[in-house]
């Protein structure tokens, strides 16, 4: 089956899209406005970008009457916090996804704790087991919508006690319980994970 992506209508192009590129990991995007407001949302068009600095990426699609709240507050502010979504919060990462008014808490709403940051205005979410304080980096419009991209690089990270290996300066991904986002409303658990080593290509 051939699809040109160009004879689809923007919609059913973005299915496809987000049917296929999967499992997407979710940025659990915790912001707060110039009023002292705090906002979090979830976006799955997210992707970490380089090690050195280094910095992910999160990409935000605008309302039909502008940006969304996440994008107003990073503009004004300059720092984001990215939290990782495992299973604990899924529910809670569902509540928080809807389009709310501008003002309207959702740490309260979906029962999320705001907690101090170190070194970023931003609260990070107390209960996910990773979060990465971020300052922006470069933001960029792409598309007719239009998304509005952050590239942020990450100043500090929390991660869960239980979660961390030392030993290897890694977390451990079979203990995260991380939730990848899939198509429509479906998402999947990281739970079967397999390992293969990369060959060795002498040069």
């Amino acid at each position: 089956m051939r699809v040109d992506l160009e004879t689809l209508s923007p919609a059913s192009a973005y299915k496809l899209m987000i049917s296929a590129l999967v499992p997407r990991p979710i940025a659990l995007v915790s912001t707060v406005g110039e009023d002292g407001s705090f906002n979090v949302a979830p976006f799955s068009f997210f992707m970490g970008v380089t090690g050195n600095p280094p910095t992910l990426a999160v990409s935000v699609e605008h309302r039909p009457d502008g940006p969304k709240d996440t994008v107003r507050n990073i503009r004004a502010v300059g720092e984001f916090v990215v939290n990782i979504v495992d299973e604990a919060i899924a529910e809670a990462m569902n509540l928080a996804s809807g389009d709310y008014p501008y003002g309207v808490d959702e740490f309260k709403l979906a029962g999320l704790t705001p907690a101090p940051s170190a070194r970023v205005k931003p609260p990070r979410v107390a209960e996910a087991p990773v979060s990465f304080e971020c300052k922006v980096v470069h933001m960029m419009e792409i598309g007719r919508s239009p998304n509005t991209v952050t590239f942020g690089e990450i100043l500090t990270a929390h991660v869960r006690d239980d979660l961390y290996l030392p030993e290897k300066q890694r977390v451990d991904t079979n203990r995260l319980h991380a939730v990848g986002r899939l198509g429509g409303p479906q998402y999947c658990r990281v739970r079967d994970i397999f390992e293969m080593i990369r060959p060795v290509v002498k040069r």
